[in-house]
Formats: C-alpha cells, sequence, structure tokens
C-alpha cells in the first residue's frame, strides 16, 4: 500500500470551497452585469470586513498607509492607501489594480513607494512601469488611491512552500536548469516560477467550484472597493479604476460588474478574442481566458455592460501579447460602441510598458472625469483612517 501524502494543491486556501458553496453567487445590479458575473462565477460577498492599519507615514507629498482585512476565505490581505499629504476634503478614489507581469511573489507594493521595497517590486517598476510607483504618482495628482494584494498574489498568495506534485515536478525541471545556467535564484524567483505552474491548478480548482480565476479576483477587487468607498476622505461617488496588462484586464470587468466605477483606465489589455488564435492564445494567463465567455461577446463588447463608466483604452503598437490588426479592431468596436464622451482610445508607440507619458495621459482622463483638484492643507486630522496600534514598517 502507497501511504504517501500528498500535499494540498490549494495550501492557504482549504477553506475556499466552502466559502464559495455558502457565498455562490454575486448580485449585480443590471442584467448586463448580472450575466457577466455569472460567465466568471464570481462568488457572493461574505460581511464586510474589519480594515486594520499597520502603519502610516508622510513622504514626498503623499501619506501612505498600509492597511490588512481578512476575508472569508483564505489568507489576509495587505493594501496600501495612498493619498495627498495635507489634504482635506472629500477626494475622488481610485483602485489601482496590479499587474500579472509573471510576479505572484509580489502584488501591490510594485505600485506603492514603499521604505523598503523587495527587489521584484522595484524591478517590476523599472521594467513595466518605466520606474514610477503608479499609485503614488496617481495619489500626487489629487486622488485617494487604493492598491492591493487580490487573489493568488502576494500576500493572497498560496503556500508553495511543499508545492503539490504537479508544480513539483515542474518546479524541479526549473531548479535543474537554472543549476545548468549557474543560476542562483531569489526567493521570489523560486515562488514565481512555482506559481505559473501552479496556475492551471488554481484555474482547474475554480472551474471544480463553479468559478474562474477571473471570477476570484474579481470577488477580491469588488471588496477593495468597496472599502476604499467607506474609508474617510473618499466621495463614494467618484469612484475609478486602473490598471496596466492584467491589471487592464480587472478594470474593464470591474467597470461591467459595478456602477459605481465613474472611469476605468485600461492599458495594453484590450483586443478581439478572435485575433488571439492562434499564434498569441499562449501568451496569456487565465486572467483573461475564462471558459465561455465568448458567448457574452467579444472583449471590447464587454465594456457595454457597464452602465456609468467612461473607458480610456491604452495600446501600445509593438505590444509584443497583442497583434496590431486586433487592437484597432478593437478600437473600432468602441467606437462605435461609446459615444465620444464615453470612450477614448490612444495607440502609443513601443512594446508592453506602462510609459510614463502614458501614465500622464491617464492621470489627465482620470482627474477630467473624477473632477480631481489639487489637494489643500488640512487644519485637522479628520481625513485621517481611525487606526489600530502601529507596528514596525515591513
Amino acid at each position: 500500500m502507497n501511504n504517501t501524502v500528498r500535499p494540498s494543491a490549494i495550501a492557504a486556501y482549504e477553506d475556499w470551497p466552502a466559502y464559495v458553496r455558502a457565498h455562490p453567487r454575486y448580485r449585480a445590479g443590471t442584467p448586463a452585469s448580472q450575466e457577466f458575473a455569472d460567465a466568471l462565477g464570481v462568488p457572493g460577498a461574505s460581511a464586510a470586513p474589519q480594515v486594520e492599519v499597520q502603519w502610516e507615514e508622510e513622504h514626498d507629498g503623499v501619506t501612505t498607509s498600509q492597511l490588512s482585512w481578512q476575508l472569508g476565505f483564505g489568507p489576509r490581505t495587505t493594501g496600501w492607501l495612498v493619498r495627498p499629504a495635507g489634504s482635506s476634503g472629500q477626494l475622488p478614489g481610485v483602485l489601482a489594480l496590479h499587474c500579472h507581469g509573471g510576479n505572484k511573489f509580489g502584488g501591490a507594493d510594485r505600485l506603492v513607494e514603499l521604505p523598503d521595497s523587495h527587489p521584484s517590486a522595484a524591478a517590476a517598476r523599472a521594467g513595466l512601469y518605466d520606474g514610477q510607483a503608479l499609485a503614488t504618482e496617481t495619489a500626487r495628482r489629487g486622488f485617494a488611491v487604493l492598491a492591493h494584494d487580490s487573489f493568488a498574489w502576494g500576500s493572497r498568495g498560496f503556500d508553495l512552500s511543499t508545492p503539490p506534485w504537479r508544480t513539483g515536478a515542474g518546479l524541479e525541471a526549473r531548479r535543474a536548469q537554472w543549476r545548468q545556467d549557474g543560476v542562483v535564484p531569489s526567493d521570489a524567483d523560486l515562488y514565481n516560477a512555482a506559481a505559473g505552474i501552479h496556475e492551471d491548478t488554481v484555474a482547474k480548482t475554480a472551474g471544480l467550484l463553479g468559478t474562474s480565476l477571473a471570477g476570484m479576483v474579481a470577488h477580491d477587487d469588488l471588496a477593495a472597493l468597496d472599502i476604499l468607498a467607506g474609508l474617510p476622505g473618499v466621495d463614494a461617488g467618484r469612484l475609478g479604476c486602473m490598471g496596466f496588462s492584467g491589471g487592464g484586464g480587472r478594470s474593464l470587468a470591474l467597470a461591467a460588474l459595478t456602477p459605481a466605477i465613474r472611469a476605468s483606465v485600461i492599458i495594453c489589455m484590450m483586443t478581439t478574442f478572435e485575433s488571439l488564435l492562434p499564434a498569441y492564445l499562449d501568451a496569456h494567463s487565465w486572467l483573461l481566458q475564462t471558459p465561455g465567455l465568448w458567448k457574452l461577446g467579444d472583449w471590447p463588447e464587454l465594456t457595454a455592460r457597464s452602465p456609468a463608466a467612461a473607458f480610456l483604452v491604452q495600446y501600445a503598437l509593438a505590444d509584443q501579447l497583442f497583434p496590431e490588426a486586433g487592437m484597432r479592431q478593437a478600437h473600432a468596436i468602441l467606437e462605435n460602441l461609446h459615444p465620444a464622451d464615453r470612450y477614448t482610445g490612444a495607440f502609443w508607440p513601443g512594446g508592453h510598458v506602462f510609459t510614463a507619458a502614458m501614465q500622464d495621459q491617464a492621470f489627465e482622463f482620470l482627474g477630467r472625469t473624477l473632477g480631481a483638484t489639487a489637494p489643500l492643507p488640512a487644519d485637522d486630522a479628520s481625513h485621517r483612517i481611525p487606526s489600530s496600534p502601529q507596528g514596525p514598517h515591513s
């Protein structure tokens, strides 16, 4: 008899199946949004989580607070609220959505200037965001910005210290290649290699539970949006979201799921589904490729399910992950779907990168759409978040 004990395939998330059974369906506000939510299999929400402040500091024109909250399953979420230092009154709120990037060791930390930034976050900023911390730069333009780790990333990652069998076999092959090449992998390299293989297991589990990777990420994003809307000093009537690459897909999904989103910025994540077949399909993760989603319409057509948002879509003409013909086809569909005041499409030179110039356009769009103004000094602390005792910076 084989008495070998197999490691958990969903370590740190053993309570995930029970949560989905208890909260099987997100309730959207419109039939169009509900159809989309059901296609992704977005679970319903549990009770609103209690938000704790881990630390807060002011630096270079912004106040950054590290927050945490516990959703109904899996590890505790870490997020960062960044707002103009000394701001008073109600600010428009923006949810900054981190990319996939093949980097699940971290999450939203790549979007925030932190006292002690992990090298993997710094590398992501340098390689994908033109060296800028997106959430921090957005806050400097007069917004309250929340950036959070979403399902399967960063603090919400799976425990792969003892990888399940299929993941372990793939990781050992990668280790062998590193040894042959004389490479000493970092902790982030090891985790990201395992997580890349493990994503298939996560998607398989999600499908078995009647959801999807995109649906689970949307669940976490909706919870974060509710948290942002309820924070002191945030105007819940002026909310937007912004994301690059996989974060762009999340930005589209969030706008299609809730009328609370008034502005959605989608960067380097727009094309037609058909244009990905057959050559580009393998370039993308399960975030874009939810089984059966095409039955609802093409990727750009999903924006029509948003009842309230204005969209800025930025395309990179030399994007390695999307063919130019597909991007231009999507742009034409979007122009036909939306009036000029609801859709702006911009084609930029270069590859799959969110450049500083592209970010400036995104900031201008969000400011115009959500009504951001230059922050004014505060005479009191009415804008501060009720805080738990502060711990050490991390």
